[in-house]
């Protein structure tokens, strides 16, 4: 399932409610963020503080993968750009 995210908070729902379905707790994420489980709680109400970094590793964690696709684009259209390749490439 694809989930177009437009804000801070929708991304705070996913990451809540997919962490939930995959049986992980709030201190076991944590810990493999090198977070406290307070902080995983605050971000999972308002994931705006999260670094990018942070935000690829919880992703790959929680089994979701993250893509970036110019806006107005049909979903799905064309081929993903290859690493490190510039904007007019897309």
């Amino acid at each position: 399932m694809n989930r177009l995210i437009h804000s801070s908070q929708q991304f705070s729902t996913l990451i809540k409610t997919t962490r939930k379905a995959r049986g992980l707790t709030q201190a076991e994420v944590a810990s493999r963020l090198s977070i406290s489980q307070n902080r995983f709680s605050e971000l999972e109400r308002d994931a705006s503080g999260l670094t990018v970094d942070r935000l690829l590793v919880l992703a790959r964690m929680l089994g979701l993968e993250l893509f970036v696709q110019r806006s107005g684009a049909p979903s799905g259209a064309g081929s993903s750009p290859t690493p490190g390749a510039s904007d007019s490439d897309w």
